[in-house]
């Protein structure tokens, strides 16, 4: 069965906060194929928009679960081949099947990516559907690191959907379709939209700190580099074999205080130059970081406990993830200031929705963040309030399901 997918595939077909780490979020045009090798939404460039979404199962039947997953694979081939239209013979009687909040907006670069939770497999002990036996090794639950702040609601989820495309009112009418088709099969559980600049196309985003986000992720055209790293390939069985490890994680970053620092300090913590995103030192944005470089005292160019070098892919024995993160601004909240005076503040409830994907999160993410949790000096500026890991399964063929080769004995 291993051997017979991964012939059958070949037939169709790094850091946290990432100072240096994605492409460009300037998103493509066309449509997005549901059905492929990989599902859409990993490699696809990062679009304007995102809406992510966790789903706990509260069915107890398998045929249930399924039929879920046939609706959402049915209803997201309708919504990415084309935009939504008015029915005009639809009877006036009945409930449309349909909104109607899309019409007359371009689905343009839409993908929708699900995912499965180490929950459904198995839960306070229990093999809820029979799934447990084909639990991934690299399924594990993810760890919680020194200064996480996690809330329950907005940790973990059985099930996980993720649209993005261009256009903000497009995603939001996705994930709400197909939140309806999960009634009486699935519960929502916690829910996080995100944006991105609308930057020139080669141009590298800046995030809410104001730095230039992306230099040095992964090409996702680079065949070998994402094989290497991102896609499961025969070390996987077979219904993940073309997939992926998504870890999600909400970041609140104290941008006030941020923004209160000197330039000088800012570039330190991040070890880039703000107007170039130039390593320290240098002039170019895609210049190697030079670790080793040194000053006239003899004291590294570049902070050892900088956000870029803490992060970097020779620091950490090569381990690279495919970072595909979104900004986030959920209004303002209340908070405990981290610093003195120590006090309660009203404050942005703003960061990163970040996510990435991976081959093993356990040499991936995990890898990474266990030492970056510690000492990177970005860390007295973000506070990570949720996390969960899903396993992406490979992508789907015509008349097929996501997921389908899981379900199947």
């Amino acid at each position: 069965m291993e051997q017979k997918n991964m012939n059958w595939m070949k037939t169709i077909g790094s850091a946290i906060l990432g100072f240096g780490l994605i492409t460009s979020v300037f998103a493509s045009t066309g449509p997005e194929p549901f059905y492929g090798v990989h599902q859409s939404g990993i490699s696809t460039p990062a679009q304007l928009n995102t809406y992510f979404i966790a789903f706990d199962v509260t069915t107890t039947k398998k045929e249930d679960l399924v039929k879920l997953l046939k609706d959402w694979s049915d209803a997201a081939v309708d919504m990415m081949a084309q935009p939504e239209q008015f029915d005009k013979n639809a009877d006036p009687t009945k409930i449309p099947r349909k909104s109607g909040a899309s019409v007359g907006l371009s689905n343009a670069a839409l993908s929708i990516t699900f995912g499965f939770g180490a929950t459904l497999f198995e839960k306070d002990g229990v093999d809820r559907f029979g799934l447990a036996k084909k639990r991934p090794e690299a399924l594990v639950n993810v760890p919680v690191f020194t200064g996480d702040q996690l809330v329950p609601e907005r940790t973990g989820g059985d099930l996980s959907l993720q649209a993005s495309a261009n256009d903000p009112q497009v995603v939001e009418y996705v994930v709400r379709r197909l939140a309806k088709l999960a009634n009486g099969v699935a519960v929502m559980k916690w829910a996080q939209p995100g944006f991105n600049g609308a930057f020139k196309a080669g141009e590298t985003g800046r995030n809410q700190m104001g730095f230039k986000d992306g230099t040095l992720n992964i090409p996702t055209k680079d065949v070998k580099l994402m094989d290497k790293h991102i896609w499961v390939g025969n070390e996987g069985p077979s219904w993940m074999q073309g997939g992926s490890y998504m870890v999600i994680r909400p970041i609140r970053i104290s941008l006030d205080h941020w923004d209160d620092m000197n330039l000088a300090f800012q570039e330190e913590t991040v070890g880039r130059h703000k107007s170039s995103g130039a390593p320290i030192g240098k002039q170019k944005e895609m210049e190697e970081l030079g670790l080793k470089r040194t000053d006239a005292k003899g004291k590294p160019v570049i902070n050892e406990y900088s956000h870029s070098a803490i992060s970097s892919p020779e620091n950490n024995e090569g381990t690279q993830i495919l970072r595909r993160a979104f900004a986030y601004d959920n209004g303002i909240t209340k908070v405990n200031e981290r610093w003195p005076p120590w006090r309660q503040l009203t404050t942005f409830d703003a960061g990163l929705l970040f996510m990435c994907y991976q081959k093993d999160p356990r040499t991936g993410f995990i890898k990474l963040f266990s030492k970056m949790a510690q000492i990177d000096m970005l860390n007295q500026f973000t506070t990570h309030t949720g996390s969960a890991l899903f396993a992406v399964p490979h992508g789907a063929t015509k008349g097929h399901y996501i997921g389908q080769d899981l379900f199947e004995d």
